[in-house]
């Protein structure tokens, strides 16, 4: 293998001068790639109503709209993390940023939902092959144990922070423009970063020795595609279960196959032989966990803010800014103690602190919005700096030439986390609330009302003004009941996460 390995002076040990404020500027290009890639996982959700009513798009169409991104995603980051290993990950993220440009163009001009539904997906290849090309770059370019802590801060704090940003981006961009605007503002930023990339990353070439394995490959996409898709459907308010059921099957008979194919081989693409690495584990459990509950927990906290507050997208999206902000505060601040205080207790720590600001909401939700402010910023820095430490403890505890596999496993954590929290508790809220809305036997209410808080709403736009109120307040009570409950088992979840992890680290040491 031909890596060129850097010293704390900023030189290659083939003697090669980088700069040393290069590799900053290294991290910032790839840190804008990313900022990218997770914001687009979020950016529809305000533009969605529009661009729906201007393509005439049908039920169906706008879901795919939604999904395609994560489901492609979820499904290829496995195949090119290993790609990346194999050719470099300096050509694959390059590659990765055309294909992004050139998707988000077409995007942006998409003259029917099928057209935009394509690109969405050639959008999330361009994605797959970035990610973990960006956190084996950073890896690879900060020799320092330090500033490589401190760098992984900051990506971690982009990937966490970066999705929640999306809405409140889309709701801004759509104040004043159309709603391709959201696609078409990767444009220029791709082609700023693909003109620093080739200009200043050094090229290291892959590990040519390491086979990519086709079949393995489409073994795991098929596989992660299908569990995905069956997650996102169950989590629907009215899902199909045959097509739930279906989806789930083939994905766990082919990522079976997939395991026994890595089992077999000689070179495999995942070693699974790194999970029995307690400081590897714990972080791929802290990425996933981290990732169900705050996605899960935006998910339910954006529903209340419009639904029972009244806010509109816009207000809601400034209303959990603090969520993010606090993480890509956490995030550099986690990296720069990781080097003394190391990475599992951080991760245990930090997800017990997001776990007690995810229960104070408990006691704030009707406070000030100053007061609910400070528990989402609690929430949001404990998430921050659990990320951080997840990234740390999953990217330095393998092999370097293994680092884009790695990388890709940890980001599928995120993928599938974000996934199971949608489906999970929203779920959860969905199912108390039914459970809870009681109306009157006289009033005849259609089922669509038991099926969430907006239906409810919408019927009683209809109805006489002296019924209207009681409806309103029966469903609102509901939802506040479900509401209380997603609290709880997300608290719960992350508190028990954490106990779990400083109880297998006293065991380790032991």
């Amino acid at each position: 293998m031909h890596d060129r390995k850097y010293n704390g002076s900023g030189k290659c040990s083939n003697g090669e001068k980088m700069l040393p404020q290069n590799r900053w500027l290294v991290l910032a290009i790839v840190s804008s790639a990313l900022f990218l890639v997770v914001i687009d996982m979020t950016v529809l959700y305000t533009a969605l109503p529009r661009l729906t009513h201007d393509l005439h798009a049908s039920a169906s169409a706008k879901l795919w709209i939604v999904n395609a991104y994560p489901l492609v995603v979820a499904g290829l980051l496995p195949g090119a993390g290993a790609l990346g290993d194999r050719i470099g990950n300096k050509k694959l993220f390059a590659g990765g940023l055309v294909v992004f440009g050139l998707a988000s163009l077409a995007a942006a001009f998409s003259p029917t939902s099928g057209v935009l539904i394509a690109s969405r997906a050639l959008l999330a290849v361009g994605a797959a092959m970035m990610m973990p090309a960006t956190l084996s770059i950073v890896r690879q370019t900060f020799a320092d144990e330090r500033e490589r802590a401190f760098a992984i801060g900051i990506w971690a704090a982009i990937a966490s922070g970066g999705a929640a940003v999306g809405p409140v981006l889309g709701g801004v961009l759509l104040e004043y423009f159309w709603w391709g605007s959201v696609f078409l503002i990767n444009v220029p930023i791709v082609i700023v970063a693909l003109v620093f990339t080739l200009w200043i990353i050094p090229n290291r070439a892959g590990d040519t020795t390491r086979p990519w394995d086709l079949v393995a490959s489409a073994q795991i996409m098929v596989g992660l595609v299908g569990v995905t898709y069956a997650i996102k459907e169950f989590g629907k308010q009215t899902p199909v279960y045959a097509a739930a059921l279906v989806a789930a099957m083939i994905g766990i008979v082919f990522l079976w196959l997939f395991v026994r194919r890595q089992g077999r081989s000689a070179q495999p693409m995942i070693d699974f032989r790194l999970f029995r690495n307690r400081r590897f584990s714990s972080g791929v459990a802290t990425a996933f966990i981290a990732s169900l509950t705050l996605v899960g927990m935006e998910l339910v906290l954006s529903q209340r803010f419009q639904l029972v507050m009244g806010l509109s997208p816009l207000e809601a999206g400034l209303l959990i800014l603090p969520v993010p902000l606090a993480a890509f505060a956490a995030g550099p601040l986690a990296g720069l103690a990781l080097p003394r205080l190391g990475s599992e207790p951080i991760m245990w720590v930090s997800l017990t602190a997001a776990g007690l600001g995810v229960a104070s909401l408990l006691y704030v939700h009707d406070a000030r919005p100053l007061v609910q402010i400070a528990s989402l910023a609690i929430l949001g820095f404990g998430f921050g700096a659990a990320m951080t430490a997840a990234s740390s403890a999953i990217m330095l505890n393998t092999p370097e030439e293994s680092a884009g596999t790695v990388a890709s496993i940890e980001e599928v954590s995120y993928e599938l986390g974000g996934a199971m929290g949608v489906a999970l508790l929203g779920s959860l809220m969905s199912t108390i609330y039914s459970i809870s809305l009681t109306l009157p036997d006289s009033m005849n209410a259609p089922v669509m009302v038991y099926d969430s808080l907006d239906e409810a709403l919408i019927y009683a736009k209809g109805l006489a003004p002296d019924v209207a109120p009681a409806v309103v307040g029966f469903a609102r009570d509901a939802f506040e009941s479900a509401f209380t409950s997603v609290i709880v088992v997300a608290s719960a979840t992350l508190i028990l996460t954490a106990t779990a992890i400083k109880l297998a680290t006293r065991a380790g040491r032991s």
